[in-house]
């Protein structure tokens, strides 16, 4: 019978691979029963893929501030900054060479995963092709070798993982969920997989829908909400600022620092208290005009002025005012630090001693 099974497998797993896709044999094993739930004693072992993205880079500081310098990993398939490649260790990662993935997991005994690497709302409708083969090939690849390794594995979704027909003030962690974007549906897919594989197998997996995150530290990436951070650069340069979105769009938003620090409370948090796999996180909820209005608190001569763009307006449309959050307080304590007017302080001062730091010009 079991020899049954495993043939059965293996010429699933062959078939899966011929169209571009995998699995593993070893999946057909529940979660080792001798293997502990709860964190280990000792300091995990974490691999950021995606890691020069918006997230990795900040996230990484922090959990090697924990853990260790050495027991922090960040990847990428770009060669990293100067600065970036100095802080700590580095290495090569594809996400689509499951090899080479499997390589990095084993040789340096990774038991954190966390999977960055993603193409954002705007970009992914520039090229559907290469947003489904990364944000979902890719996932696959994580997916399996978190299976085949114990990984704790931790996979970003989005308020882009809602749609027009879902609850949009607030919007809870179950609803209906029709995104109409590439970047929507796959972070639906990977929710739905990663809960799958952990009621199936046992798979550890953790998933946080990310509002816009508003960052000093990196450049906008070609998300929906990236205005959030463009208008502070402009703010302070040229005290000009034309948003693509119309002046009345509300979406929910979060400081880096409140997105870095939920991660890893997340993270850390035993599987006893939590009753969901996929949670909403929120922090604030605002529109273009209301955060031009704090800024020119402090930067009174700032002017806005707004030239939607359909393909972004329409994707804003079809999301989320608001996020109720309410089970994350519960379950494992989230609560936000950062509201408008201290997102907005923390922005400006940040940019402006980046900026004085390279030598460019303030306004």
């Amino acid at each position: 019978m079991l020899s049954g099974v495993r043939s059965c497998v293996r010429s699933l797993w062959k078939d899966w691979s011929v169209r571009g896709m995998s699995l593993s044999p070893r999946q057909i094993n529940r979660w080792p029963s001798n293997e502990s739930s709860e964190p280990p004693t000792d300091s995990p072992r974490v691999l950021i893929t995606g890691g020069l993205g918006q997230l990795g880079v900040g996230l990484a500081q922090m959990l090697r501030k924990q853990y260790g310098k050495e027991n922090v990993i960040l990847s990428d398939i770009r060669r990293p900054p100067t600065e970036v490649y100095n802080m700590g260790p580095f290495v090569y990662a594809d996400v689509l060479d499951y090899k080479n993935l499997r390589e990095l997991v084993v040789n340096n005994r990774i038991t954190w995963l966390v999977h960055y690497s993603a193409l954002l709302s705007a970009v992914g409708e520039a090229n559907v092709a290469l947003a489904r083969t990364i944000n979902i090939t890719g996932l696959h690849n994580v997916l399996d070798l978190a299976l085949e390794n114990c990984l704790r594995l931790f996979v970003p979704s989005t308020i882009g993982a809602f749609g027009p027909s879902s609850p949009r003030d607030p919007a809870p962690d179950l609803c209906i969920q029709r995104p109409r974007t590439i970047y929507g549906v796959s972070k639906v897919h990977a929710e739905l997989m990663g809960e799958y594989l952990h009621h199936k197998y046992g798979l550890d997996f953790r998933c946080l829908r990310y509002p816009g995150v508003v960052s000093a530290h990196t450049k906008p990436g070609g998300g929906t909400t990236d205005y959030a951070v463009q208008i502070f650069h402009d703010a302070l340069s040229t005290g000009h600022h034309e948003c693509y979105l119309r002046s009345n769009t509300r979406l929910p938003m979060m400081h880096i620092s409140d997105c870095h620090r939920a991660t890893i409370e997340f993270m850390q948090a035993p599987e006893s208290q939590l009753s969901l796999r996929t949670y909403n996180i929120a922090a604030m909820s605002f529109t273009p005009e209301e955060v031009a209005e704090e800024i020119r608190k402090h930067l009174p001569h700032l002017r806005v002025t707004y030239n939607p763009d359909t393909i972004r307006q329409t994707i804003a449309d079809s999301w989320p005012v608001r996020f109720d959050d309410s089970n994350a307080r519960q379950d494992w304590g989230w609560k936000p630090a950062y509201d408008l007017p201290e997102l907005v302080t923390d922005m400006l001062a940040s940019i402006h001693e980046k900026n004085n730091n390279a030598g460019l010009p303030v306004s």
